[in-house]
C-alpha cells in the first residue's frame, strides 16, 4: 500500500478538488492507496471538511488534528509516523505540484531504482517577483546549507519504509526535513515537474517562514556562521594590529600631538559590534542545542480518525508523544 501524507493549512477551497484528484489517482495506481491528511492547527474549516467528506471518498484514509500549528515538516512528520503503507509519498494539498508526480515517484519506488525520490521544480508558473525570491533562496541554500540541492528546491519527495524508519529517527528540533533526506543518503532519484499556478487561497510562505527555515538549515548543517566568525575575527584582529602600527609609526615620528577622540570611538564601535555578532551566532547554537536537550515531540496530535471503506470508522483522541505518533 502506498500512504500519500498531506499537510493541511488553510487550504479549504482546494479540498473538493483535491479529494476528487485522491480517487482518481487510486483507480489509477496498481495498489491501495492511503491518504493521510495532518491539519497543522488551520484556523479554517480544512478539518470539519475532511471529516464531512472523506467518509464518501471510497479510499482509506487517516485524518489527524494537530493541538495548534506546528509547521509543515513537523506535520509530515507525524503523517509519516501514522501511516500504514510499505512506501510512503508526500504531497501539498494547494495542488501546485501536479498530482502525476506521486504515480511517477511510486513507480520509480516499486522498480527498486531508488529508496527515496525526490521532485525537483524545472519551471515555476508564478508571477516574477515571487520567482526571483524563490531563485535567490534556493540559491542561498545550495551555496550555504546542501550543495546537491536541484537550483529549483525540493518540497515533495516519496520513499520506501527503510528510508521512512531512518528519516523518523533524527529527533532534532529546528531543523529541516528536506535537508536530512540528502543529509541521509540511500539511493536517491529525481524527477522533474512544472510548479502550477496557485488557483485557491494564498500561500502562508512567507519571507519570514522562509528566513527562519534558511536559518534553522544552515545552523543545523553546517558550521558556516562559526568559520565566518573566525574570519571576521581575524579580519577584525588584522585591522587592529595596522591601525596600532600606523599610529606607533606615527607618534615616533611626531605626527600625532594628542590622541584622536574618533579613532578611539571607532575602535570601540568596531569591536564591540565584533563582540555582540559572536556571542549571536555562538548563541544560536547554544540555543538550539539546549532546545533538543529537552526532548519535546515536534508535533502533538489532539485527534486522530480512521476511514477504511466497508468498516466502521475509528477515532481516536489522546495526546501522543513523538514515540507513540
Amino acid at each position: 500500500m502506498l500512504s500519500l501524507v498531506i499537510p493541511v493549512y488553510r487550504n479549504e477551497d482546494s479540498l473538493p478538488e483535491l479529494l476528487s484528484v485522491l480517487q482518481d489517482m487510486a483507480r489509477a495506481l496498481p495498489e491501495p492507496l492511503e491518504a493521510v491528511f495532518v491539519v497543522d492547527g488551520s484556523p479554517d474549516r480544512c478539518y470539519d471538511i475532511l471529516r464531512e467528506r472523506l467518509p464518501a471518498a471510497g479510499l482509506p484514509a487517516t485524518l489527524a488534528l494537530l493541538t495548534r500549528n506546528f509547521g509543515a515538516f513537523a506535520a509530515v512528520r507525524a503523517g509519516l509516523e501514522l501511516a500504514r503503507g510499505e512506501t510512503f509519498a508526500v504531497m501539498a494539498a494547494d495542488l501546485q505540484e501536479p498530482p502525476d508526480l506521486v504515480p511517477r515517484m511510486h513507480a520509480l519506488l516499486a522498480q527498486d531504482a531508488a529508496d527515496v525520490v525526490v521532485a525537483e521544480r524545472a519551471l515555476r508558473h508564478d508571477p516574477p517577483w515571487q520567482r526571483w525570491q524563490a531563485g535567490l533562496f534556493w540559491a542561498l541554500y545550495r551555496r550555504y546549507v546542501v550543495p546537491e540541492m536541484p537550483s529549483g528546491g525540493v518540497d515533495i519527495f516519496a520513499c520506501n519504509r527503510p528510508f521512512r524508519d531512518a528519516l523518523l529517527t533524527m529527533s532534532e528540533s529546528r531543523s529541516s526535513l528536506i535537508a536530512q533526506i540528502f543529509w541521509l543518503g540511500f539511493r536517491r532519484a529525481s524527477v522533474s515537474y512544472a510548479r502550477q499556478p496557485r488557483r485557491h487561497g494564498t500561500s502562508a510562505w512567507t519571507w519570514r517562514k522562509k528566513l527562519a527555515y534558511l536559518s534553522d538549515s544552515v545552523f543545523a548543517f553546517t558550521d558556516l556562521p562559526v568559520r565566518l566568525l573566525i574570519r571576521s575575527g581575524a579580519l577584525g584582529l588584522s585591522v587592529a594590529a595596522a591601525l596600532a602600527l600606523a599610529v606607533l609609526v606615527a607618534k615616533l615620528f611626531g605626527q600625532i600631538g594628542v590622541p584622536g577622540y574618533a579613532m578611539t570611538l571607532i575602535a570601540i564601535l568596531f569591536f564591540g559590534a565584533l563582540n555582540l555578532l559572536s556571542l549571536g551566532i555562538v548563541g544560536a547554537y547554544a540555543w538550539r542545542a539546549y532546545e533538543n536537550t529537552k526532548q519535546r515531540p515536534q508535533a502533538v496530535v489532539l485527534r486522530t480518525q480512521r476511514f477504511d471503506p466497508g468498516c466502521d470508522n475509528v477515532e481516536q483522541t489522546a495526546r501522543f508523544s513523538e514515540n507513540d505518533l
